[in-house]
């Protein structure tokens, strides 16, 4: 008897569940005996021990479902070490609820902060395997995250539906990406969308550059202009000051998100009218698109096969194309960003996006 422990920690995502239908599956072929505990609300049900015993059955007929059959929640890493109101040491509870159910793993699916904790179980003697679930794209260790196609592709419609209005109204709109501290998919969604600025918060924008643009295309003589920001995005004079003061400022400043601040920017320095578009958590909504639920699956299925050959301690990722199995060692507290030299950057300026620099 295989006994499996699952949960599904941090922001949800797209196929979180087409994920979890693939290990299912991978686990339970050719009548082999599997015991599958679900954990509530992520790393809390595995602290609480807040679980339900679940069959194959309950994974059938949700690859397309959106969201997370088991629910999830944000348990900040750094403050696992710390009790909670009643004393409860968290990191003991969660492994006395795994050796409570005598659980042979426990598979894991989420995005950084969710990793590091992953690390920590591992470290603590727990066979630990994990699946790498964002829509940010932002984890070290795989080419792809599932959920960020998906959200991707709900940006890039956001961006053509504000064409339509943009032009009719000869405005400058701004549309503020999802991403946290990353722009994978603004930059993604900002080239599909068609935008003619598009700000990262790894290249910190410089506003004159980005006045400047707009005053250029005015001149010649196009009526409307579409900015897509990173919810992250800086600016280079944001990206010289400590990170603490950094955030003293923007409190201090009292803008609801970057968006607002920039339009405001643009307001003072040029006579061009400004309107701003946060599709925000919709990104996360919805259906998984056809790539997401095809990478989900082939990771559920990839890391089945890492249980099943007692391969522990590692995240399933992708790497050209081929899923590869990562030290979680490797992959905990490791942001990949976007690369201000990558080529794809160069080849978006060969067609006349600005960066803002």
């Amino acid at each position: 008897m295989l006994r499996i422990g699952m949960l599904t920690s941090g922001g949800d995502c797209q196929a979180l569940n087409a994920a979890m239908r693939g290990v299912v599956k991978g686990l339970c072929r050719e009548g082999r005996s599997v015991e599958i505990y679900g954990f509530q609300d992520g790393y809390k049900g595995l602290i609480y021990s807040d679980f339900q015993m679940l069959k194959k059955e309950d994974f059938s007929g949700i690859l397309t479902k959106g969201g997370t059959i088991l629910g999830t929640s944000r348990q900040p890493f750094k403050q696992m070490r710390i009790p909670d109101e009643n004393g409860l040491d968290k990191v003991e509870a969660m492994k006395h609820t795994y050796h409570k159910l005598h659980l042979d793993c426990l598979v894991i699916l989420g995005g950084n902060g969710t990793h590091k904790t992953a690390n920590l179980l591992r470290s603590e003697g727990l066979n630990i395997v994990t699946l790498p679930k964002t829509i940010d794209n932002d984890l070290w260790g795989t080419d792809m995250t599932f959920g960020f196609q998906s959200a991707v592709d709900i940006a890039t419609d956001t961006i053509d539906k504000i064409h339509t209005t943009a032009t009719s109204h000869s405005r400058v709109f701004i549309v503020e990406v999802m991403g946290h501290k990353v722009g994978w998919v603004t930059l993604y969604a900002g080239i599909a969308g068609g935008a003619d600025i598009i700000l990262l918060p790894e290249i910190p924008y410089d506003i004159e550059k980005v006045t400047e643009a707009l005053d250029a295309r005015k001149r010649a003589g196009k009526r409307f202009t579409i900015i897509a920001v990173a919810e992250g995005a800086l600016s280079k004079e944001e990206a010289e000051l400590p990170k603490k003061k950094r955030k003293q400022q923007k409190a201090a400043a009292g803008y609801p998100s970057v968006a607002y601040e920039i339009a405001e920017k643009i307001q003072e320095r040029t006579d061009q009218e400004v309107r701003i578009t946060v599709p925000g958590h919709a990104q996360r909504g919805g259906a998984p698109c056809a790539y997401d639920r095809v990478l989900a699956t082939r990771l559920g299925a990839a890391a089945a096969k890492a249980v099943l050959d007692g391969q522990y301690g590692c995240m399933l990722g992708v790497r050209s194309g081929e899923i590869v199995r990562v030290p979680l060692e490797e992959v905990a507290g490791r942001l990949k960003g976007v690369d201000p030299k990558a080529e794809i950057l160069e080849e978006a300026r060969q067609t006349g996006i600005s960066f803002g620099i």
